[in-house]
């Protein structure tokens, strides 16, 4: 008898667990949540991946996108702010205007 093929999500959620230092894996986690419209565990995987890396700068950007959407202006506006300090100390300049035109799009 063969088991049932694992979903995306419990794939991640096994290597996590067998990994839980790893960067990929949590944003994975939190994207793949944010997909299937597990918002909450969304915003849970994002601050946990941005308290123990703060320097992934794809966690801030995405984490920003999706409070942003769920109408979290506040914190979205915090988390862009945070993302391109990250960025402009890693020299990634693409990632400071995608994020300061997404603050711009918040007082829109």
């Amino acid at each position: 008898m063969t088991q049932p093929q694992k979903t995306r999500r419990q794939v991640l959620e096994d290597f996590l667990a067998a990994n839980p230092n790893d960067a990929f894996a949590r944003y994975g986690l939190a994207m793949e949540c944010a997909s299937v419209g597990d918002t909450a565990s969304a915003v849970e995987h994002y601050s946990k991946l941005i308290a123990s890396h703060p320097d992934y700068l794809p966690g801030y950007q995405m984490f920003g996108q999706l409070l942003a959407s769920l109408e979290r202006k506040d914190e979205a506006r915090k988390v862009f702010s945070a993302g391109i300090v990250v960025a402009r100390k890693a020299g990634n300049l693409h990632a400071v205007s995608e994020m300061e035109s997404a603050v711009q799009d918040l007082d829109r």
